[in-house]
């Protein structure tokens, strides 16, 4: 079998990247070793910044409306987050299951016409061969590994994942509770332990707790009675936790490739990064790779992308790879300072820095993507248009959208214009995946578009 794209993992990345693919037109198979789809997962929130990407594809509203919207988040019982100030449509995080998210998304790129092959073991690969465990192989223009913290696509390429282990021994569980903490995402520590709880919003939580005195193997069962002794020790309750759905345990590194191309293959989400649960960064960070990554590859296969653009996904990404390894990893090391004094310390004075509205926003924009840019291409705030709606609605066609009340011409396979509802002198372009690249006065956009857009033979036709 050959395929334009090759993606190896059918998680939340994978998915998102393959349904932007086909819908743009380019033959995606997507190859998944699971034969059948997981219906219980460790990721459970989905940050305001991602909602935003996958209102660009027509898909958060349905599933804000079967979450939990919570818009406020509470470290170590004296440190709040405050969402609720965001500017955006989701000023809040979403708690639903990953497998809400991918279900959405798989739904969205069979629909457009991506091939996904279940049961495909991956053995190996080179530039333009996958080779399975059944002896087959199929071949492909570019490979993609979203094939998470264990990537065959990275090992294959020989490509370093340095960092370390930080905990072992974590434990997840989605329980109820007949008193649950008030609607927030609640997270303690006592130094020795700590616990964070979420809410799903249909009667069921989340925990992730660690006991640094009862650190066992991570293949270990895990006994309701464990996670109730640890959220008794860290919270003074248990809230009354009666029952599990699921169980299981696993450790947490910090790790990140250098590279997150090779060639014709890249890597995107756990693939190419993992850190700590803590701030719920993981699958929201690689559906933001995803996003970043699908309209340059398509960009590139359809013979317009200006020069460098495949690589300036290393360029954007991975700095913000680095940036979420960096605030997870101090979420962890924070819950886990020993001593009273210490802890008092922590808590006293995380507590004043958030009364400064300053510090108040960039904690909120950090933890939620809002406040996170590219250099010279910030995030496009949604905004009303004249007659398409919100900007983000006119996004879902996968094309740039310049907003402008001149009327432009051209690049009509690769350029959607709107009129903003507020008439103004100035035109702003806005990349696929909802970042600013290109704003000026509307007299200069048709100069501005070939450096972002390539050459329109259509212009002069």
């Amino acid at each position: 079998m050959h395929s334009t794209v090759a993606i190896v993992g059918a998680g939340p990345t994978g998915l998102l990247l393959a349904g932007d693919l086909a819908h743009a037109g380019i033959p995606v198979t997507v190859y998944e070793r699971r034969t059948t789809t997981s219906n219980l997962t460790r990721a459970f929130g989905v940050h305001a910044r991602t909602l935003e990407m996958l209102d660009a594809r027509g898909l958060a509203d349905d599933l804000a409306a079967g979450g939990k919207p919570v818009d406020r988040l509470r470290l170590f019982d004296h440190i709040e987050i405050d969402l609720s100030t965001l500017p955006s449509r989701f000023p809040y995080l979403l708690i639903t299951p990953q497998y809400r998210v991918e279900q959405a998304l798989e739904d969205r790129a069979v629909t457009a016409g991506a091939q996904i092959v279940r049961g495909a073991a991956l053995t190996g690969i080179d530039q333009e061969t996958l080779r399975f465990e059944d002896g087959t192989t199929a071949t492909a223009d570019y490979i993609v590994g979203t094939d998470g913290a264990h990537s065959t696509v990275r090992t294959s390429l020989g490509l370093p994942f340095p960092g370390e282990t930080v905990l072992s021994s974590i434990m997840l569980a989605d329980v109820r509770l007949t008193s649950p903490p008030r609607d927030t995402v609640a997270v303690d520590s006592t130094g020795g332990a700590f616990a964070m709880i979420a809410p799903f919003g249909d009667g069921w939580h989340r925990i992730f707790a660690w006991n640094r005195d009862n650190n066992v193997d991570d293949s270990a069962p895990v006994t309701l009675d464990e996670v109730r002794d640890v959220t008794r020790r860290v919270h003074g309750t248990d809230f009354g936790l009666t029952e599990a759905r699921w169980l299981s345990r696993f450790r947490s590194d910090e790790r990140q490739v250098p590279q997150y191309r090779a060639g014709r293959v890249f890597l995107a989400g756990d693939a190419a990064h993992v850190h700590s649960p803590a701030g719920g960064q993981g699958m929201n960070t690689g559906l933001q790779d995803a996003a970043n990554l699908s309209w340059k590859l398509a960009a590139a296969i359809r013979g317009w992308a200006p020069g460098g653009l495949l690589d300036s996904y290393q360029n954007e990404r991975s700095p913000v790879g680095k940036m979420v390894l960096r605030s997870s990893g101090l979420l962890v090391r924070m819950a886990m300072l020993r001593g009273a004094p210490t802890r008092w310390a922590r808590n006293t004075a995380g507590s004043a820095l958030l009364t400064l509205p300053a510090v108040a926003r960039r904690a909120a924009g950090t933890i939620s993507g809002i406040g996170i840019g590219y250099p010279g291409a910030p995030r496009a705030e949604d905004r009303p248009l004249q007659r398409d709606g919100r900007l983000y609605e006119a996004l879902r066609d996968g094309r740039h959208v310049l907003v402008t009340a001149t009327p432009m011409r051209g690049y009509a396979d690769r350029l959607h214009v709107v009129a903003p509802e507020e008439v103004t002198g100035e035109a702003t372009l806005v990349r696929p995946d909802g970042y600013v690249a290109w704003r000026g006065p509307a007299g200069d956009a048709g100069a501005a578009l070939p450096t972002f857009l390539g050459a329109d033979e259509a212009r002069h036709s």
